[in-house]
């Protein structure tokens, strides 16, 4: 019997980190419940979640996939914001929003949105983004905030990816709509300009036909 995705994706971390191979945790679920993956390829979740994966597919536990990395401590991302430069791509890569901003002004983290997948560090061109673990490798106060993963943690997150996707695909669908309508009028414009090209030959060529006959009378 089939595991319903639903189920799957409610065990997952949420981090939307890809570290497992797939775009998300939802793409990872429905891996997991066609039996195209493993398991055992998200190490946010850790043993933890592999253990309840494991109980709710009928499958053996086994520890997380080398090839995924890790299981570590979770992680908040944090912004030397004296550095930033307001590019603007780690919020482009950031999967909830997590990180707000402006083109050519500082960026910052919502330290409770971030979910530490880590997408933005390689974004980063001025290399500006540290994700820590502990006090001491911030320099920051209360830095980062406890980060366990618990439904409630998991259920904003998925909220939140699942927001920004469908803001993603309206933006998509308009670019379309645009994209085919500019398509629609170079298209009649075209057919325009053809129209009036061939009166213009039809006109040219009865003007040549009735100055020869006239010459002809």
């Amino acid at each position: 019997m089939t595991t319903p995705v639903d189920d799957i994706d409610a065990l997952l971390p949420q981090t939307q980190c890809r570290r497992c191979g797939y775009d998300g945790c939802r793409p990872y679920a429905e891996a997991i419940a066609a039996g195209e993956t493993d398991i055992n390829r998200c190490p946010p979740g850790g043993d933890a979640t592999v253990a309840r994966l494991a109980e709710l597919t009928g499958q053996v536990t086994k520890p997380i996939d080398p090839e995924c990395g890790d299981a570590s401590l979770p992680k908040v991302a944090f912004i030397r914001e004296d550095e930033c430069i307001g590019c603007t791509r780690c919020i482009q890569v950031c999967p909830t929003d997590a990180i707000i901003g402006a083109a050519k002004q500082m960026h910052t983290v919502i330290e409770f949105d971030c979910t530490g997948c880590e997408l933005c560090v390689p974004a980063c061109p001025v290399d500006c983004i540290d994700m820590p673990e502990s006090q001491a490798d911030s320099g920051q106060p209360v830095w980062p905030p406890a980060r366990d993963v618990d439904a409630e943690r998991a259920a904003r997150s998925r909220r939140l990816f699942e927001a920004r996707q469908q803001r993603l695909n309206r933006r998509t669908t308009r670019h379309r709509r645009a994209s085919r309508h500019e398509a629609t009028v170079d298209a009649r414009e075209d057919a325009q300009a053809t129209s009036d090209a061939k009166r213009s030959t039809i006109a040219d060529a009865i003007a040549r036909a009735k100055a020869r006959r006239a010459g002809r009378e």
